[in-house]
């Protein structure tokens, strides 16, 4: 008989007809005349209850029937004479797939911390909560390419295996094919890579953009969405070392357009998930974060503020003035941090903020520099809960005012003349920006550490599964 997802068997009118419904069995329970199977497939938050009339099977042939086995459950799809769901489904036809020894199984207990799931990772999407993290994982990546899609943007992949170092910090894992215990050295000492897979130093991509740069102008408006990795050896509930990124590269837009963007895009991707995981935020917003529906609502419906980052020092010391403390300095010219950003959208304004016009010390070397020679035309999307979500920029378009930046900064460019080459030949003006998708996660599902929106997360001294 073909199978009925329980996402639609909920649907369906308990007239009596006859179904086939398999999963996990979430709980067991009962007395001596009837028993009742709560069983989940993962299709929806929402279990399906299995009534199991004791009479026609025996208590003795349910015994393999316990939390974490997989059963093929057929029956008769009837009203539920209980509270709590609207249908329930009278058992005619059982069969075990496999079974789950309670002795061992780890999902047994409820209340189980976060901690203890990161060290079951392989197990624990079958608990409510990171099955609905995981839904709406899926819905935000079809929520992204649904709008580039329908805003003429050309998806794009870049490599993940570079030999260029985007933003010029160095912290990358590499990638090699040759022996680590007898690496071939040069005059100088330094490793020979000429026998080496690539024939040249590679490593593990930091971003798309530059060579999604490439792409913008020639396609005009692209964006890139796959896996990025940072070697930085940060415990925090905000990094990971492989995560994923969301860069969309425009030609011919300005400033304010791609403040225009970042604020269009990010609203249609809350949206989405309001509109269509309302099941699984709903129970997010009972069990992990009372106020997470309200706030995702409050984004959709609230005009972001926009300001510089010269008015934002300027709030944070009026700030200070008056009392408010901060654990890192707020001086023009440093870098703001998250407890910075967090003061300015959720005590400040009371809504998200899109920030401009950097110092051009604390950007990245690709960013176009404002008139004032001190200022660059970056773009950051700042939320509540979150801080930073979005980091873009105006790219600097000229050839010789990128390469007076690189030769200030000492930025070897030996292995991205072909970066240089798309102000050589045809320059235009664009912009772009990035957007961690994990830090999307973390606002849209209320959770708390960024290990949790991810299947498998990779972290310092863990890459277990």
């Amino acid at each position: 008989m073909k199978r009925t997802e329980i996402i639609n068997a909920l649907q369906l009118a308990g007239e009596g007809q006859l179904i086939n419904v398999r999963g996990w069995v979430r709980s067991r329970r009962g007395n001596k005349n009837v028993s009742f199977i709560a069983l989940n497939d993962g299709s929806t938050i929402k279990n399906i209850q299995i009534v199991v009339d004791l009479a026609q099977f025996p208590e003795e042939n349910l015994k393999p029937v316990t939390t974490g086995s997989c059963i093929s459950a057929t029956g008769h799809l009837v009203a539920s004479q209980g509270s709590g769901q609207a249908v329930e489904i009278q058992l005619t036809e059982l069969e075990v797939y496999g079974t789950a020894d309670p002795e061992q199984y780890p999902l047994q207990k409820k209340g189980l911390s976060m901690e203890y799931l990161r060290t079951i990772a392989h197990l624990r999407p079958r608990t409510n909560t990171f099955g609905a993290v995981f839904r709406i994982r899926h819905n935000m990546a079809m929520a992204i390419h649904q709008y580039f899609h329908e805003h003429g943007f050309f998806y794009f992949h870049t490599p993940i295996i570079t030999a260029s170092d985007c933003e010029g910090a160095g912290q990358m894992f590499q990638v090699t094919t040759k022996n680590l215990y007898n690496l071939k050295k040069d005059e100088e000492g330094k490793i020979d890579y000429s026998d080496d897979f690539f024939g040249k130093q590679t490593s593990l991509t930091v971003s798309g953009q530059l060579e999604g740069e490439l792409a913008a102008m020639a396609l005009g408006k692209i964006y890139t969405f796959g896996p990025t990795f940072r070697a930085e050896n940060s415990n925090t509930p905000r990094h990971l070392a492989e995560f994923w990124m969301i860069e969309p590269e425009v030609a011919f837009i300005q400033k304010d357009e791609l403040m225009d963007l970042e604020e269009d895009f990010i609203k249609y991707c809350v949206r989405w998930a309001l509109e269509k995981c309302q099941d699984d935020l709903q129970f997010l917003n009972q069990f992990v974060d009372k106020g997470l529906i309200a706030r995702l609502e409050s984004v959709v419906n609230t005009e972001f503020v926009r300001l510089t980052y010269t008015e934002g020092i300027e709030i944070l010391q009026e700030a200070v003035k008056n009392g408010k403390k901060f654990e890192f300095p707020c001086e023009w010219g440093e870098d703001l941090a998250s407890e910075h950003e967090r003061y300015l959208v959720e005590e400040h304004f009371g809504k998200p903020v899109i920030m401009s016009d950097y110092p051009k010390d604390i950007k990245a070397f690709y960013m176009k520099i404002n008139e004032d020679d001190k200022t660059v035309q970056g773009t950051d999307v700042l939320f509540p809960q979150i801080g930073e979500i979005i980091g873009g920029s105006v790219r600097e378009e000229s050839l010789d005012k990128l390469n007076a930046e690189i030769a200030r900064r000492e930025i070897p460019m030996k292995d991205m003349w072909w970066y240089l080459d798309t102000r050589r030949f045809g320059a235009a003006p664009h912009a772009g920006f990035g957007l961690g998708f994990e830090r999307l996660l973390l606002f849209v599902t209320g959770m708390q550490n960024i290990r949790d929106v991810i299947p498998f997360p990779r972290t310092p001294k863990t890459a277990e599964f």
